[in-house]
């Protein structure tokens, strides 16, 4: 297992009955998470000095519960600046453990290019969930990135992609009909989210062997 332990604006606090607290820059979260089945005492003052609270609920969804928490505010990794916005369902644009991976697919990049310079580098992101794994790439890159990536989520990826210090047109999203584009594009490598079952495992097939 890798573990993202460069963060230095991101950390998990605690977590104890089903809700983890977490620091984002200067503001601190509590969110569900279903893998906290442990119930220990919460001694931690932002438990209850906490900017932001979401509170599921039993019919499904929930909703944020704010305490003095600005509608957007930014955090660092490394040289990369993401913009956070809490979402309705829970998210905040990011996600932290993810890092191990930008580091893991940024050393490969910069191992290709000082093997061939003039060689043009294209990455097809299949997992643009929230963009956030676009903004190493796209820092690396001669050319843009697109990803595969629902159009309501595409734009907010836009919105905070020049403060990875990139233009906003080597940015694109193809929305969710990938599979045309990877019919008619190739590029020399492509980064898929794991599936796991059923439609989403045969989706992953469809993929990958288009690719």
């Amino acid at each position: 297992m890798w573990i993202a332990d460069n963060w230095k604006d991101y950390e998990v606090i605690d977590c104890s009955k089903g809700e983890k607290l977490e620091r984002w820059g200067d503001f601190y979260l509590v969110r569900p998470d279903p893998q906290v089945i442990w119930d220990v005492p919460g001694t931690n003052e932002h438990w209850k000095k906490k900017n932001g609270h979401y509170h599921r609920s039993s019919k499904g969804g929930g909703e944020w519960e704010f305490f003095n928490l600005p509608e957007e505010w930014s955090i660092r990794y490394r040289k990369l600046t993401f913009r956070l916005k809490p979402f309705s369902f829970k998210h905040t644009g990011l996600f932290p453990e993810q890092a191990v991976n930008w580091d893991w697919f940024s050393s490969i990049i910069k191992e290709a290019k000082s093997k061939n310079p003039d060689r043009p580098l294209k990455v097809l992101n299949l997992f643009a969930y929230t963009g956030g794994g676009r903004h190493p790439r796209g820092r690396l890159q001669r050319h843009g990135i697109l990803g595969k990536g629902k159009r309501r989520r595409i734009r907010p990826c836009r919105r905070a992609h020049p403060l990875a210090g990139r233009r906003l047109r080597q940015v694109r999203g193809a929305g969710n009909p990938a599979r045309q584009y990877l019919r008619r594009h190739h590029h020399g490598s492509a980064f898929l989210r794991p599936w796991s079952q059923g439609r989403n495992l045969e989706t992953g097939r469809q993929y990958l062997s288009l690719y």
